[in-house]
């Protein structure tokens, strides 16, 4: 998530926590980026996947992507580190919760397809229609073609729409064959 726009980034389905997964994820976040911006700060949980997925991101990137974990320990602020991020762990937590309220009435996936359609169709209504009270109820990132739609329906069929047109443009590039 990015921390100053609140809109999600970069995200995956997994069968684990390892660090190919937190790869994946970062390589989704950081893809239309051509360095990181300056004042960058990673900021996540003790989990020693992070730190590992950065330095594989690093050796990957041939040091274009550097960039150190900060890493907010339990749940109370016993040290200066925790005290100074726990707001931004604190984010995030919301919004697995904020997730997971609307994963729990589908009872699961049979596949991990399936529950990464269902991760993507989530960050696309979070991300551009789901209005947010921190944001005076408006949404994250306006589309102005979204905004002409009369109602949540329309705005949907509007999204999947320009999908489309983004997958047909990317069908048409020259993109180097990565099997």
């Amino acid at each position: 998530m990015d921390a100053a726009s609140r809109s999600i980034i970069g995200y995956r389905v997994s069968d684990n926590r390892g660090v190919g997964p937190c790869i994946l994820a970062m390589r989704q976040a950081f893809l239309h980026l051509e360095k990181l911006p300056k004042n960058f700060k990673f900021i996540a949980d003790g989990y020693s996947a992070y730190p590992l997925a950065a330095q594989q991101f690093d050796l990957e990137s041939k040091g274009k992507f550097k960039f150190d974990i900060t890493q907010v320990i339990g749940l109370t602020n016993d040290d200066e580190v925790s005290k100074k991020h726990r707001p931004y762990k604190q984010m995030i937590e919301r919004l697995n919760r904020t997730y997971k309220m609307s994963y729990r009435p589908t009872n699961g996936f049979d596949s991990y397809n399936g529950a990464n359609y269902d991760l993507t169709l989530w960050v696309a209504y979070y991300n551009f229609l789901r209005p947010h009270k921190h944001n005076k109820y408006q949404v994250l990132n306006r589309v102005e073609t979204l905004e002409n739609a009369p109602n949540m329906p329309a705005k949907w069929q509007m999204l999947i729409f320009l999908g489309q047109q983004t997958i047909l443009q990317l069908q048409k590039t020259d993109l180097p064959d990565c099997s």
